[in-house]
């Protein structure tokens, strides 16, 4: 089973919703992890705009990339384009790709959804390159 790594700047909003759905989509088919170049709290209206597809990470936590080890990942994903500041070992896994998704900090619930939505589709995409 591939173990995949999401990883974005605060740890708060894009990488939380992708491993709420890689945890939900690929279950049985990959492991799956999060974290941030520097931690955060999760934003309410991920959770909620998550909720709203019947899925719940109120239980997930924001976490350093410090706390893990590469070599315990054959995927990393980058959602925010971090992907220039990761450290080297981080970007030579087997799979490493960088989204670069629109962060929907301070805008409309509507551009929440809209990131959501397309990181559903890109999760499902993962799920299936890597099963």
């Amino acid at each position: 089973m591939k173990r995949v790594m999401f990883v974005c700047t605060h740890n708060s909003r894009r990488s939380q919703m992708a491993e709420g759905f890689a945890r939900t989509l690929g279950n049985g088919k990959i492991t799956v992890s999060s974290s941030g170049l520097d931690v955060g709290q999760i934003d309410p209206i991920t959770i909620k705009v998550m909720s709203e597809v019947g899925i719940d990470i109120s239980n997930q936590t924001s976490k350093p990339l410090s706390n893990f080890d590469p070599e315990d990942y054959d995927a990393v994903i980058s959602l925010c384009g971090c992907g220039v500041n990761l450290p080297e070992a981080w970007v030579l896994r087997e799979v490493f790709e960088d989204w670069q998704l629109e962060d929907p900090k301070d805008k409309s619930i509507d551009i929440f959804r809209k990131v959501r939505d397309e990181i559903r589709e890109r999760v499902n995409n993962l799920i299936t390159f890597l099963s």
